[in-house]
């Protein structure tokens, strides 16, 4: 078998499920933890992934994937996850299906205005990497204001390899 990103896909999409259940269990006052930037609230980093993931599978695709409910929503409720859920699942899906293209080099305007190339593999690539770095902020800004953090040991890939048998 080849070496794919396709298992490193799945774990990402594992693992923002997982740190929105957990997130799911915590009162409404964490949504607006931050670790040092106030501004860097946890419900928007949660929405930061999100939406990020969603213009990552644009650049690769050219189309935006599928979503349940009209737009991807600022979160200001535990409430509000449950919907983001869904829609990070439908994203992460379309970026897993995105490993069956070929690696182009794709060509567009950057959020600088700037002309750029991008293979579709590192775009796939800063995808998982987003993720995860974003993961580690949520952690660090919940454990930061005394919430109960997101274990990071319990979302690596030995932990979703176990889990999921893969």
């Amino acid at each position: 078998m080849t070496i794919a990103l396709n298992r490193l896909l799945a774990h990402m999409s594992w693992a923002n499920q997982k740190t929105i259940a957990h997130l799911q269990t915590l009162p409404e006052q964490s949504l607006s933890a931050f670790a040092t930037n106030p501004k860097w609230q946890v419900s928007e980093i949660i929405h930061h992934i999100v939406d990020s993931a969603d213009a990552y599978a644009f650049r690769i695709t050219g189309k935006h994937p599928q979503l349940p409910g009209d737009s991807i929503p600022e979160i200001g409720a535990i409430a509000d996850l449950t919907l983001i859920a869904k829609q990070a699942a439908a994203i992460d899906a379309a970026l897993l299906e995105a490993v069956s293209l070929d690696d182009e080099q794709l060509e567009f305007t950057n959020y600088s205005g700037k002309l750029v190339k991008r293979w579709r593999s590192t775009i796939l690539s800063q995808a998982i990497h987003h993720a995860t770095e974003h993961r580690a902020q949520i952690a660090a800004a919940l454990e930061a204001k005394g919430f109960t953090p997101v274990d990071l040991d319990e979302l690596d890939l030995w932990a979703f390899e176990i889990e999921t048998e893969h």
